[in-house]
């Protein structure tokens, strides 16, 4: 499916809508000028974008290069998306450590159906092709895989950082694992890519493609990195794995709260990357930041609105916002709690002795008993406003138990 509409060139648009596709949220372009020429051609290009279905759910992490294709998209170019159902058996150690699980294909089939409903909340469905690696890769043979290997030396496969660290250090690389960025860069080969997309941890591995496509006689893609978002553990990229992340499929109240949570140091670093407030603007609030003037709290409810609307809509931003404020800053009740029956035994005077752990455990208010323990060690859990030191507690029927600083249970006696 080919978009036939006019593509609008670069040197057409406003200085500041330019600067805003080419610098914004923008970590590298390899090379720029190329990358300049190629949308100015009036042709629309091929825009590539990878992803392994290694878990079902994208968060803001992806989202600043998905921003930067639904730009480009907006001049009339085509986004090609990939889905490494392929190499998702195999697993990418990218700046991990660790090699990915290998998933069976129903797995991979499921996570990249749910990935997909995400990614179009961002990029445009209607200009975007959605290809799956088993087109080009079911087909290849021992031979075929000799042929590719047979282009690169083991001194280019080492010189990734990642690599080249575990080498180093004597960590164990496994050749497959090596084989992973050859047929990433096949993939760009296999669809004729003009540009690819990554994080400037992909940046070893796109620039491979670009090398591939010249040794076959194909013009080498533009590489297009993004810069890599921090958690809301202020510290680490943000990932699954570490549980430091905002999905973009997360509801409402949730998505508001999580931003509310971040460190005050990566406010800015989200206006940049993940909305769209004016450059003049974001200036404004550096300033601000910079000469101790700005509030911070202001700010992160202003990101947590621009966030949470982007992808609920300005309404459910509102009362997202009016939810925060009334449970975490006025510290009173939210509206809607969730009722769960609990059985025990009764003390008299309409007081009850309760174990609180089957009830919230099969509620999905936590995750074990283990976890309910360590939160009711940590000061975590309180019974109408006070703290408890142990999970079997006196409760009164509506009693209200608060697990953390966001989940809240009504309780009921049966």
């Amino acid at each position: 499916m080919h978009h036939t509409g006019r593509v609008t060139l670069l040197r057409d648009l406003p200085a500041s809508r330019r600067d805003f596709l080419l610098r914004r949220g923008v970590a590298e372009i390899i090379p720029e000028s190329e990358f300049i020429d190629r949308l100015n051609t009036g042709v629309p290009a091929r825009l590539k974008e990878g992803f392994d279905p290694s878990s079902p759910d994208i968060h803001l992490g992806h989202v600043v290069g998905l921003r930067k294709l639904r730009q480009l998209q907006e001049l009339g170019h085509e986004v090609i998306l990939i889905v490494g159902n392929w190499t998702a058996r195999i697993g990418d150690p990218s700046g991990q450590s660790a090699t990915r699980p290998m998933l069976t294909e129903e797995q991979i089939e499921q996570n990249a159906h749910t990935y997909m409903e995400q990614f179009f909340k961002v990029v445009d469905k209607d200009h975007t092709e959605v290809r799956w690696q088993t087109e080009w890769f079911s087909g290849f043979n021992l031979d075929t895989v000799i042929r590719l290997t047979a282009r690169f030396t083991i001194a280019q496969i080492l010189a990734r950082e990642d690599f080249n660290k575990r080498y180093s250090s004597g960590t164990p690389i496994s050749l497959c694992e090596t084989l992973y960025p050859l047929l990433q860069a096949y993939d760009s080969y296999a669809i004729d890519s003009d540009v690819e997309f990554g994080g400037t941890d992909q940046k070893f591995n796109c620039l491979l493609g670009r090398e591939l496509q010249q040794m076959m006689g194909q013009n080498p893609q533009q590489v297009f990195l993004t810069p890599i978002l921090i958690g809301t553990d202020g510290k680490s990229k943000m990932s699954k794995s570490l549980g430091n992340y905002i999905g973009v499929a997360e509801p409402p109240q949730q998505m508001y709260g999580k931003v509310m949570s971040l460190d005050d140091s990566l406010i800015l670093d989200y206006f940049e990357l993940v909305t769209d407030i004016s450059t003049d603007e974001l200036e404004e609030m550096r300033n601000e930041f910079a000469t101790g003037s700005a509030n911070p709290m202001l700010a992160k409810k202003h990101l947590a609105r621009e966030i949470t609307g982007q992808f609920h809509g300005t309404e459910a931003a509102a009362r997202a916002e009016e939810h925060f404020t009334r449970v975490h800053q006025r510290h009173e009740l939210p509206d809607d709690i969730p009722e769960v029956f609990f059985e025990g035994v009764p003390e008299g005077d309409g007081i009850v002795r309760v174990d609180l752990t089957r009830p919230l455990v099969t509620g999905g208010y936590v995750k074990s008993a283990g976890e309910l323990k360590r939160l009711v060690a940590q000061n975590a859990v309180a019974l109408d406003g006070n703290r408890i030191d142990e999970v079997s507690v006196p409760v009164r029927d509506g009693s209200v138990v608060k697990l953390g600083r966001r989940v809240f249970v009504r309780v009921r006696v049966t």
